[in-house]
C-alpha cells in the first residue's frame, strides 16, 4: 500500500532503498549486499567484558535464554561461574535472522541470557521539554513519597490486569455468560499536583507500621534550645 494514496503496490514494483537525505533514497540490491565483507556466522563473538552497571538500560532490547550445544556443557558452565563471580557481562556480536546484533551475555539463575542491544547510533537523544522551576519544598515532598514507597524489587508483585480481565472475558463468553457493559469513561479533571502529592505522602506515612515506644525507668528530661 502507498502511504500517500492507499493504492496497492505489486511486489515487483517494491525496491529496497536507504534514505540518505530527506526524500532522497539510494536503491540497494542483493548484489550490493553480497559485496559487504561481513561473515554472518551463527556463533557468538565476545568482544569485551564490562560491569553491568556501566550499561544504561535504554540499550537493552530483548532477552533470550541460551543452552549449551552437545559437548559444550563444560565451557558453558565455566562461563556462567566466571560471570557470576566477577560480576561482569560479555559484550558480543551475534547474528539473529540474518542480521548482526550487539548483545550482552549475562548469567541468570544458573544459565546464560543473551540480551540484544541497540547500537549507540540507534538510541535517539530525547527532546527535553522546557520545564518550570521547582521549589526545594516541592522536591523534598516528592523525595518523601519516593522514600516511603521504596522497597526491594519483587517481580511477582506486579500483574497484567488487562490480560487477566481479557482472559476472564473470553472464559465468560465461552460459557455463554452475559458480558458486562463497558463503563463510560469520565471526563478528565484538572488535578492540583501538589495536593495529590501531599495526599500520597500522608497515605504512605499512615500505612507504615509504627515502632514500639521505648520504656525506661528514668525520668524524661527537658532540653532547652
Amino acid at each position: 500500500m502507498r502511504k500517500d494514496s492507499g493504492k496497492h503496490v505489486d511486489s515487483d514494483d517494491i525496491v529496497r532503498a536507504f534514505e540518505v537525505a530527506k526524500g532522497r533514497y539510494v536503491p540497494v540490491t542483493e548484489e550490493d549486499i553480497d559485496r559487504l565483507d561481513i561473515e554472518l556466522t551463527h556463533s557468538i563473538d565476545i568482544c569485551d567484558f564490562v560491569d553491568i552497571e556501566d550499561i544504561d538500560p535504554i540499550f537493552f532490547r530483548q532477552a533470550y535464554y541460551l543452552l549449551p550445544q552437545d559437548g559444550a556443557e563444560k565451557p558453558y558452565a565455566l562461563l556462567v561461574k566466571a560471570l557470576e563471580q566477577t560480576g561482569k557481562v560479555g559484550i558480543a556480536k551475534v547474528v539473529i535472522r540474518n542480521k548482526q546484533h550487539l548483545a550482552a551475555l549475562r548469567p541468570y539463575k544458573g544459565v546464560l541470557v543473551l540480551e540484544t542491544m541497540y547500537y549507540a547510533d540507534e538510541v535517539r537523544e530525547p527532546e527535553v521539554p522546557k520545564l518550570p522551576q521547582v521549589r526545594k519544598a516541592e522536591v523534598d515532598m516528592a523525595k518523601t513519597l519516593v522514600e516511603n514507597l521504596s522497597s526491594s524489587f519483587k517481580p511477582d508483585r506486579y500483574h497484567d490486569r488487562y490480560r487477566q480481565e481479557l482472559l476472564d472475558l473470553i472464559k465468560a463468553k465461552d460459557k455463554g455468560k452475559e458480558l458486562p457493559e463497558p463503563e463510560q469513561a469520565e471526563e478528565g479533571q484538572v488535578v492540583d499536583l501538589m495536593e495529590a502529592l501531599r495526599a500520597s505522602v500522608e497515605r504512605t506515612q499512615k500505612s507504615k507500621p509504627r515502632g514500639r515506644k521505648k520504656t525506661g525507668g528514668g525520668k524524661a528530661r527537658r532540653v532547652s534550645a
